[in-house]
């Protein structure tokens, strides 16, 4: 009799196990057939830097980065903000508006290369003509407005080659603002130009990014727009305590009812306060010995990859991505969270199952099983996105109407 129990429990199990597996795989392939349906937009995706240090034919599948024709085919992607990013030392050297014209003008002659494949937008009507025609879009977001030097005809030079996004700083104050990760706050939030910026911003129909600037900076940031401002790429400082580069409840509340909307990053470090950490010891443990020992150029590199591959940290995982879009939907709703995941600009800190942008699928089926609908999925990778886009362009024709 026990024997007979047994096995009718071994066989109970094996069904249950198998209906899971059945579950799973159907829920995969609804993911997989919604990333092809719905367009999806990354606000984020740092691949004009990866090829000015390391050039690759990234209209084919490539064996460096997170980005490529091959692999954004596979996940779905529409349309990613490809970033026009500017080291914050640019700011005191000067070549920061010639090194952004440089990766534009790049970006473009690939597009122009592979018409097949890609092709800039500077509208949600040709991300969705692209979208229809099976096209990638690229379109620009500038990370860092170092090269607008502190003059608005520069703002409007970069509106007019594409741009839709200006991150006010990077990882140091510059002449617009103060930075999340700088201890020096300069301004104590928006310089004057940083003001006159955020108005012109406004006038001319482009989005104002405040991931990367400091909490006094975006409040300044919020008491001055008229119109939806974005994060392009943070997430959720509830996860990471005392992380000021995330934003907190408070901040999230904030942005919601301007009408904007937090697109979350995907780095682990941003993802777990935990992960953070031990990334930050690991780190700091390889400077100091880099320092002590007098290392530099190819030898303090070759320690630190040693090193890394030594001591590995362990990833977040895409179940850690959709905690917090949960977490931004239990705050405040669907209409204000997205995605902007940094591929390109993590380096080695994606999470489990979000490696790079073929696996975009892996986060939907992660939504699809935590009860969200087809309909919210969608708001999440491209609608809350559009929404904020549609008003700021809006409010700049009835500013430009005054």
């Amino acid at each position: 009799m026990k024997k007979l129990l047994t096995i009718v429990a071994i066989f109970g199990i094996a069904a249950i196990l198998s209906a899971q597996n059945k579950s799973e795989k159907n829920t995969m392939e609804k993911a997989k057939e919604l990333a092809k349906k719905i367009i999806i937009v990354d606000t984020h995706i740092d691949v004009p830097y990866r090829l000015e240090e390391h050039f690759e034919d990234i209209s084919k599948r490539t064996e460096k980065g997170n980005f490529d024709y091959v692999r954004a085919k596979e996940g779905g992607l529409d349309a990613p903000f490809t970033a026009i990013y500017t080291p914050a030392h640019f700011e005191n050297e000067g070549g920061g508006k010639e090194l952004a014209d440089k990766l534009i003008k790049m970006m473009n002659k690939i597009a122009n290369e592979n018409p097949d494949k890609f092709k800039t937008a500077k509208s949600i009507d040709e991300i969705i003509q692209n979208h229809n025609n099976g096209i990638i879009s690229f379109v620009y977001g500038m990370e860092n407005g170092t090269p607008i030097e502190g003059k608005l005809e520069n703002l409007r030079h970069f509106y007019d080659l594409g741009v839709r996004y200006v991150t006010l700083t990077h990882s140091k104050w510059n002449h617009i603002g103060d930075s999340s990760y700088d201890d020096d706050k300069h301004w104590n939030g928006l310089s004057p130009f940083g003001e006159e910026l955020v108005k012109e911003m406004n006038r001319i129909g482009m989005m104002v990014d405040i991931s990367h600037v400091s909490d006094s900076t975006f409040y300044d940031v919020l008491k001055i727009t008229k119109a939806p401002v974005i994060a392009s790429h943070s997430s959720c400082r509830f996860f990471t305590p005392g992380f000021e580069r995330n934003m907190s409840d408070e901040m999230i509340k904030a942005l919601a009812e301007n009408g904007g909307v937090i697109q979350i990053t995907f780095g682990s470090s941003f993802l777990s306060g935990k992960l953070k950490d031990l990334r930050k010891q690991r780190s700091q443990t390889v400077s100091k010995y880099v320092k002590e020992n007098n290392l530099s150029g190819d030898a303090a590199k070759e320690y630190r990859k040693k090193y890394y591959a030594e001591h590995p940290v362990p990833y977040a995982d895409v179940k850690d991505i959709a905690d917090h879009i949960d977490h931004v939907v239990r705050l405040v709703g669907v209409d204000y969270v997205g995605i902007g995941s940094d591929f390109d600009g993590v380096g080695d800190s994606l999470p489990t199952g979000m490696k790079d942008v073929s696996d975009y699928p892996n986060l939907i089926a992660e939504l699809l099983k935590r009860g969200y609908s087809e309909e919210e999925i969608e708001k999440i990778f491209s609608g809350n996105i559009f929404r904020v886009w549609r008003e700021v362009e809006k409010i700049s024709s009835e500013l430009k109407s005054e």
